[in-house]
């Protein structure tokens, strides 16, 4: 937006008013900034706060979106393909110098977008040295999508904007016949590239104003991109090292509002792509969860489930009568409790309820457990408490489940000495409250892990993504560690006597329901 300096004197004769609006038309008509930009040095030209504004393609929730994105900026428009000149020189005149940039391609369904850190090159330069860069889309049908990290390398040639990663041409920008070319390779032995044409709408580059510690933040983002998006793809593949178990299901077990719902759905909205609120979240001493899930995770808003899920069960409380049922968890561990189960703090499940799953087999059980606690509120559990989650320890350790301690609610993940993702778990330990759990649950120190949970966020940030990503791997690999050691002859062998076992108890109980009806029936 540009405002036109008005007369100094601010009085004006009907002529006066007519020219200026004669003339205001015509440079309307234009569209032209090195028109307007001309007349902005003139101090008498007669009009009072009369504006041109050449406006962005970006909708408000889009901008909102990706001002979100790259940390609360502000964008602040340069170049647009339909107002200016299509042509990658002068576009070049409008934005070299001008810091960080944000350059958006528009088609019909998508938008293409690239930030760079550092300035546009100028005609000169031949090849610039690499320039820290995001590259991600917007499609109208989901929420923003980051699909690269790129260290790029900007040429000109053929008056056309060519992009490098490594020395390989990635994609490249015409302005002149609005098309977007992208690359890729047909053979890896010949080295030959395939391109890809696609005519394009609009292409406008903004400046990015108001970057927070500038290189440091966004040098944080590339580094942790250059490990989400390997951890998406490895964790989407991931697969149970034994080929009994189809799916490994992970219990979340804590005092209420430690944060076991919010961990669930910080999972489900990374691999949704968007923030989701399948879980509830309470914050109350009384716990929010009243059935006991298991939440499928899957890829996408369409897409197939992945072979992990995600448990969760009422909040521990010190107090008998008030929390999870002390009873219900060798149930819970051994597969026995169905999903949506109502858990009854004061009624435990038993063999004779109509749900009451009398013969799981290995698949249906609980691989691992993660106890979740608030690391503010590690000093403060009580006696009670602390006994409490020591006997659930034993009973896990007695059905031969692997366990990780999860640490929830830090106060900004970024804060984490964690300039190596691939060392995290390393940079984790030194916490003193980390030893001091250690000892209390008899979990080892490298089974523990600090996470920021999203909470009221409305967006996805790359630095989360990947710490949550990078411990629900370890919380994986651990899990396959135990399996490994499994006796797993034994274990099918032992599946079958308690199947048949099972089966047996479920006739006895059928016979029992009819004698006694009312006996320990949990319909509620």
């Amino acid at each position: 937006m540009f405002f036109l300096p008005c007369n100094p004197n601010n009085v004006f004769t009907g002529a006066e008013e007519k020219n200026a609006l004669e003339l205001e038309a015509e440079i309307c008509a234009l569209n032209h900034y090195d028109i307007l930009t001309s007349l902005l040095t003139c101090c008498c030209f007669p009009i009072r706060y009369r504006t041109m504004a050449v406006t962005t393609r970006l909708t408000w929730n889009e901008e909102k979106r990706l001002q979100k994105l790259l940390g609360n900026v502000s964008l602040r428009l340069l170049y647009k393909s339909s107002v200016h000149q299509s042509d990658i020189f002068y576009m070049l005149e409008r934005c070299i110098h001008q810091g960080p940039t944000v350059t958006i391609i528009y088609f019909s369904e998508v938008l293409w977008v690239v930030f760079m850190l550092e300035h546009y090159p100028e005609k000169s330069d031949k090849l610039t040295r690499p320039n820290p860069s995001l590259k991600f889309s917007f499609r109208k049908d989901r929420e923003s999508e980051i699909t690269g990290i790129l260290e790029t390398e900007m040429k000109i040639v053929s008056k056309q904007l060519e992009f490098y990663f490594f020395g390989k041409k990635e994609f490249s920008v015409d302005l002149g016949k609005a098309i977007l070319s992208t690359y890729t390779s047909k053979d890896n032995d010949s080295g030959q590239n395939f391109c890809h044409n696609t005519k394009f709408l609009e292409c406008e580059v903004f400046r990015v104003e108001g970057i927070k510690d500038d290189t440091n933040y966004i040098s944080k983002i590339t580094r942790a991109m250059k490990y989400r998006n390997p951890l998406v793809a490895e964790l989407r593949a991931y697969k149970p090292c034994v080929h009994i178990i189809s799916e490994i299901r992970i219990l979340l077990l804590g005092p209420t509002g430690s944060g076991k719902s919010s961990f669930i759905n910080s999972v489900k909205s990374i691999f949704r792509g968007q923030r989701t609120r399948h879980a509830p979240v309470g914050a109350d001493i009384t716990s929010i969860t009243e059935q006991y899930r298991i939440y499928p995770i899957k890829y996408g808003k369409y897409g197939t489930c992945l072979q992990f899920s995600l448990c969760d069960s009422m909040g521990i409380h010190e107090k008998e009568g008030v929390g999870l049922c002390m009873e219900d968890i060798p149930y819970i561990l051994k597969g026995c409790v169905p999903d949506r189960y109502q858990l009854n703090p004061n009624r435990p499940i038993t063999p004779n309820h109509p749900t009451f799953i009398s013969s799981p087999s290995l698949k249906d059980r609980i691989h691992c457990v993660a106890y979740v606690l608030d690391i503010n509120s590690i000093q403060d559990l009580s006696s009670k408490m602390v006994a409490k989650l020591k006997q659930i320890q034993k009973e896990v350790l007695k059905c031969g489940t692997a366990c990780v301690l999860l640490l929830t609610n830090m106060d900004n993940c970024s804060t984490l000495p964690q300039d190596n993702f691939l060392n995290m778990a390393k940079a984790m330990t030194s916490q003193s409250q980390i030893m001091d759990v250690s000892k209390m649950l008899s979990v080892p120190i490298y089974n523990i892990f600090m996470v920021e949970n999203y909470t009221s966020e409305w967006e996805l940030d790359p630095l989360k993504d990947t710490q949550i990503l990078f411990v629900l791997r370890q919380m994986l690999r651990i899990v396959d560690d135990f399996l490994e050691d499994m006796p797993l002859e034994e274990i099918e062998m032992k599946t079958v006597r308690e199947r048949n076992e099972g089966e047996k108890n479920v006739h006895r109980g059928m016979r029992m329901f009819h004698l006694f009806p009312d006996e320990d029936m949990n319909l509620s």
